[in-house]
């Protein structure tokens, strides 16, 4: 025993080198878990930091996302101003009553009987409001609600101030129900250039898919422009709408206000119309249209408009159109009879803008046009020309306006006296030049041509929708013509017209009819000639011939008719112009231009308008103009008057249109001169006579002072009052 002890002793006291302890398993393994705890705490930690800190705002619109519902607020909409400052459409308020839809299905009957209870103080049909409160969808019919279940539900607008009452002051009676202000759209001056302003109607499911600015913003109570300049400039007009984010519980009853981003307002549309000048414009022709049907020979001067252009940057100062409408019709929604009544042509279809979208043969005022043509293709303006009561152009005679014949005239007598004959034989001769009936393989169409120069055959430009081209024809015009209405012609030429009453003009179609099916295709000499005085297929509207006259009289610049000047905010802070736009240049020589100038002046003076102008100031304001008198078939002759002034320095196109009205020196030149005389501050004396504008003048408040429009805009100070000038 003592020997093992002393050897295990000796082995114990052995040098470190030659000896090395070993740990017990358990300790390693023990250290490698404390590292990986350590590892995956760390791990754990970064992931929280990531979570919390990086991620943060993702995850909480997530939060958000699923608890909340964000409504859109709709902006203030920018009233549309006159050049002055005017307001020609504003916003007023009116007292809505509406239904928070979450809080009537919370009631136990889905609130039937406090709707019956909101009908009866309403005087409404029960049955009305349950249908109101609906959700619309594939579905459901009208009336229902097209917004969103977040916004109220308009059960009635233009609510009594004393009926709102009842319901504020009696909330424990009427849970669910509230009645607040809502902006509508308020035309102070009634039918005043309604058609140029437009309406606003609630935004249609093709809108939305068609427009990403309305999805984005779209509220569920939002209205659109739907004409005018309500659809031209809506998103100007309209704004930024704000954004409230909602917090909602489970059962989708509203918790607080989460976030809120304010609408900021529309801007405010400053036009070149004057209000003033609008005023007198569609006085008028109210007026003109009334002595036409006390004429005589059946004019029943249907409908009319008038433009009044500044020359000089392609400003609308006036744009009338009649029969009218009010715009007020379309708040609160439009019902079946009314829109019926204002589509229907018995009304006149109000809803058209006869300055812009009407389209008329436009007679004589056309031969500005057919004069500068005649010079392209050789005439020349020291000539003298035959102007014989009638010429004869195959087996039909076309005769001067009475039958009256001129002798030989110059080409400023032929526009003065307004001799057809003298127009006719130039379209004859180029008709002839271009191959005649069968036509050359390259005919030059230097009318047709000279024509689209003017502006004629394509839309203006104007800033406002739906306008019209006309129509310029020419050969290859009657071949598409022909081709796309051969079928129908050709059935016709078989069956006839049963269906008229009056058996000679039945026949008459019919012989027309199978003319046309044969021999359709033709350009004919008859439609030459009547294309020269602008008779026959050519059609334009009274905005292109006043755009065709600003551009004879600002020596040949043609302009895009502008109706909106520039936007200003709200507050007054920010200005946006809208620039003027050239559209090109006449091509017509500035011989020909100072020659077309000096005929147009003597119209008024010694020609066919002078009569309408006798005692007119022309002095003081000189006027030229055209006449014009067109026929259409089956109608009575429609009158014209194309014009500018002051003729040494023109600063106004002015031009009527009276359709069915009797000749352009009868009705409408003396509409124009109407017009000049409220312009410059000229009014019958007491030995003219007020009904038929004629007679010696005497001065009052004109519509411009100084004959000019203003060239500043308006004031709109920080606090949005908008200070007109000359008020």
């Amino acid at each position: 025993m003592r020997r093992r002890w002393k050897s295990w002793h000796l082995r114990k006291r052995r040098p470190a080198s030659n000896y090395a302890p070993r740990r017990p398993p358990g300790v390693i393994t023990m250290l490698i878990a404390q590292l990986l705890v350590y590892s995956l705490f760390a791990v754990l930690v970064g992931r929280m930091w990531y979570l919390q800190v990086p991620m943060n705002d993702h995850y909480r619109d997530l939060a958000v996302a699923n608890h909340s519902q964000k409504l859109i607020v709709p902006a203030t909409r920018g009233q549309i101003l006159d050049a002055s400052g005017r307001p020609l459409v504003r916003n007023r308020t009116e007292l809505v009553v509406s239904a928070d839809y979450h809080a009537l299905q919370a009631q136990k009957d889905n609130g039937a009987a406090v709707l019956r209870k909101v009908a009866k103080v309403l005087e409404e049909s029960e049955e009305e409001l349950r249908k109101r409160v609906r959700l619309c969808g594939p579905e459901v019919s009208r009336p229902c609600w097209p917004g969103s279940p977040y916004q109220p539900v308009t059960l009635a607008e233009g609510v009594e101030p004393k009926v709102a009452l009842q319901i504020l002051e009696r909330q424990e009676d009427f849970p669910g129900i509230t009645a607040q202000q809502h902006a509508v759209r308020e035309y102070p001056h009634g039918e005043r250039a309604a058609q140029v302003l437009g309406y606003l109607q609630p935004v249609t499911q093709e809108e939305l898919e068609a427009r990403e600015e309305l999805r984005v913003q779209f509220s569920g109570v939002d209205h659109v422009g739907r004409d005018g300049l309500e659809a031209e400039y809506d998103s100007q007009l309209r704004g930024n709408a704000g954004v409230r984010t909602l917090g909602v519980n489970s059962k989708g009853r509203i918790i607080g206000v989460l976030d809120e981003t304010s609408p900021q307002p529309g801007m405010h549309l400053v036009t070149h119309l004057d209000e003033r000048v609008q005023a007198v414009t569609e006085k008028a022709l109210k007026r003109g249209m009334k002595r036409a049907r006390t004429l005589g020979r059946g004019y029943v001067a249907d409908s009319a408009a008038a433009v009044v252009l500044n020359i000089r940057n392609g400003g609308v100062i006036a744009m009338a159109s009649m029969p009218t409408y009010d715009p007020e019709v379309w708040n609160g929604g439009i019902d079946q009879d009314d829109y019926d009544r204002m589509l229907s042509k018995d009304a006149g279809e109000p809803l058209i803008s006869r300055a812009l979208q009407g389209q008329y043969p436009p007679g004589s005022t056309f031969k500005v046009s057919s004069l500068s043509a005649a010079v392209r293709n050789g005439a020349s303006l020291n000539g003298t020309y035959s102007c014989p009561g009638s010429i004869s152009v195959g087996n039909r005679s076309f005769s001067n306006y009475a039958g009256k014949g001129h002798g030989s005239i110059s080409l400023h007598r032929a526009i003065v006296v307004s001799c057809n004959t003298v127009f006719y034989k130039f379209g004859y001769d180029m008709w002839r030049e271009d191959g005649g009936v069968e036509g050359t393989k390259n005919p030059k169409e230097v009318m047709a041509n000279t024509a689209r120069d003017f502006g004629f055959d394509e839309p203006t430009g104007i800033d406002l929708p739906n306008e019209s081209s006309g129509r310029i024809p020419d050969r290859q015009w009657k071949r598409e013509f022909w081709q796309a209405t051969r079928e129908q012609k050709c059935k016709r030429a078989k069956t006839g017209y049963p269906e008229v009453d009056n058996p000679s003009r039945a026949a008459y179609l019919k012989k027309l009819a199978r003319e046309h099916c044969e021999i359709g295709y033709q350009w004919r000499a008859g439609e030459a000639v009547n294309f020269a005085i602008g008779q026959g297929d050519v059609l334009v509207t009274p905005l292109q011939l006043a755009n065709a006259y600003a551009a004879i009289a600002n020596d040949g610049t043609q302009y895009e008719p502008r109706v909106g000047k520039a936007f200003v905010s709200a507050d007054g802070k920010q200005t946006k112009e809208i620039p003027p736009k050239k559209a090109g240049e006449l091509n017509v020589d500035d011989r020909t231009l100072k020659y077309l100038q000096k005929a147009l002046t003597q119209v008024p003076k010694k020609g066919t308008a002078a009569g309408a102008f006798d005692g007119f100031p022309q002095d003081e304001v000189s006027i030229a103009g055209k006449t014009g008198s067109a026929t259409i078939v089956g109608k009575k002759t429609t009158s014209w008057f194309a014009s500018y002034a002051p003729a040494d320095d023109p600063q106004f196109a002015v031009v009527v249109l009276v359709s069915q009205g009797g000749t352009g020196g009868t009705t409408s030149a003396p509409i124009a001169r109407e017009i000049y005389e409220g312009i410059y501050g000229f009014a019958p004396s007491e030995g003219g006579d007020e009904e038929d504008g004629e007679g010696g003048t005497k001065k009052v408040e004109p519509a411009l002072p100084g004959g000019k429009p203003p060239s500043e805009l308006p004031e709109i100070r920080p606090d949005g009052i908008i200070a007109a000038s000359g008020e």
